[in-house]
């Protein structure tokens, strides 16, 4: 007998595949997606023969960390998932990589070796969980507690675009089409609307001028009246910036994400914000509220929420279990939130099905969502997986099945670790700048405040 019964949980084997994943050209403040990006597919196999999948960035600092990472997890019991991090400690990072810093507060490219490994623990926590879950006959929501909601809500993530990439690079044809004003914008989302019944809408900003994006959410509001709107500039606006838009757009925004970088000058626009609406009417007599601040940027760690709480700078946290280290600690992120009354949602990057199965799973097990989560999935036209996860009227229905509840498909495994193997380096570390030079050989990524 083991712990969890009869069957034998040791992990007698960790495999990691890196791969290439089409990506099209969406645009954002610092440049625009590369036509491949890198993710890495980790299975946990156990005594039995039960293997587990999971799934995580792939560049190379993160492979780096992930084989030494898979090594130590030899012999270990899969239900062990204290001993995951652990095991993460006992892994040097090559601090050429990385800073010397806890708390970063949301400044924008800076790595340090505790979120790095985190990243790192996220891809084998899920292929553990999954691998758990298949031993027990209980889908993975059930390993974290039991879900509150039998299907979980998405956005539309609407981008900027380029109808291709630039001319002569190598890439996967879409059927999106160009999105560079906001025509294109709303004949994205309506496209997104018909495609899969989203009914909420985020546009990844920082790309034009202020005015031109306060434009694209006005025409969208035109269009899809009603729907909750988001706009994330990823902390490319000043502050004074930062307040403008905010108040263009009050009347129509659900929040407005990382307007400003970092966790001071989001807390200078949160403090402004509520000034400003305490002394505002909506138009009936009453107060108008001010637009909510939410944040993937400047609350990305443990660490990282005693400033950003204490000072008010953000009012809704999108958590990314790739960040925090896995399910489990999305989850104590969630409930830390609860206690001070701030919202969860939750963040995307460019993912396939494993983790939206993984996001879909957690976010079915967290009290009190009331936003829409985020999600790139519809953006791949690739997979690892036997079947694309379905999004049914903006939904992700919550696997009842042991485990993540999907099945790993080798032969576009395979075809997907050819295209790495194949390319010669340039590809395996995601760079929205290098892809941006491409087409503009001038480019720089911008300075911030970039507006």
């Amino acid at each position: 007998m083991t712990a969890a019964g009869t069957r034998d949980l040791t992990i007698t084997e960790v495999r990691l595949t890196p791969i290439l994943v089409a990506d099209p050209p969406l645009l954002n403040t610092q440049g625009v997606h590369q036509p491949y990006t890198p993710r890495l597919i980790v299975e946990v196999v156990l005594a039995d023969g039960t293997t587990g999948v999971g799934e995580t960035y792939g560049d190379t600092k993160y492979l780096e960390l992930a084989r030494p990472f898979a090594e130590l997890l030899v012999g270990r019991q899969a239900h062990d998932l204290n001993g995951l991090f652990t095991v993460a400690d006992e892994v040097a990072v090559d601090r050429s990589r990385v800073v010397d810093q806890v708390d970063v507060g949301g400044l924008r490219g800076v790595q340090t070796a505790d979120k790095l490994r985190l990243s790192v623990v996220s891809g084998f926590e899920v292929a553990c969980l999954d691998a758990y879950g298949k031993a027990l006959g209980l889908p993975v929501h059930a390993l974290l507690g039991g879900k509150v909601r039998d299907a979980v809500e998405y956005s539309a993530y609407l981008f900027y675009k380029w109808a291709d990439h630039p001319e002569g690079v190598k890439s996967e044809k879409d059927d999106w089409g160009a999105a560079v004003d906001p025509a294109g914008v709303v004949e994205q989302a309506r496209r997104f609307t018909e495609r899969y019944g989203f009914t909420s809408f985020k546009l990844k900003g920082g790309v034009f001028p202020p005015e031109e994006e306060i434009a694209a959410v006005r025409a969208l509001a035109e269009a899809f009246p009603g729907h909750p709107l988001r706009l994330d500039p990823n902390g490319a606006w000043s502050v004074e910036t930062s307040l403008k838009v905010a108040d263009a757009l009050a009347d129509v925004l659900e929040y407005l994400e990382d307007p400003a970088l970092g966790t001071a000058a989001m807390a200078e626009v949160a403090a402004r914000l509520k000034g400003a609406a305490r002394g505002a009417s909506d138009g009936g007599g009453g107060r108008r509220a001010g637009v909510p601040l939410a944040t993937n940027m400047c609350v990305t760690t443990f660490a990282e929420i005693k400033e950003a709480f204490t000072k008010d700078a953000v009012q809704v946290v999108l958590c990314d279990h790739h960040y925090w280290g896995g399910l489990r600690n999305t989850r104590e992120l969630a409930a830390i939130c609860r206690a001070f009354g701030v919202d969860v949602s939750m963040h995307s990057n460019t993912h396939l099905g494993i983790s939206l199965a993984a996001m879909t799973h957690v976010a079915s097990t967290v009290p009190g969502l009331h936003h829409a989560c985020d999600s790139h999935y519809p953006w791949q036209s690739e997979d690892v997986l036997t079947e694309r996860i379905a999004f049914e009227g903006g939904r992700v229905r919550v696997s009842d099945a042991p485990g993540l509840g999907v099945e790993l498909d080798r032969d576009k495994l395979a075809l997907l670790h050819r295209r790495w193997l194949d390319d010669d380096g340039t590809l395996r570390e995601r760079d929205d700048a290098a892809a941006m030079r491409v087409a503009d050989p001038d480019w720089v990524t911008p300075a911030v405040p970039r507006w």
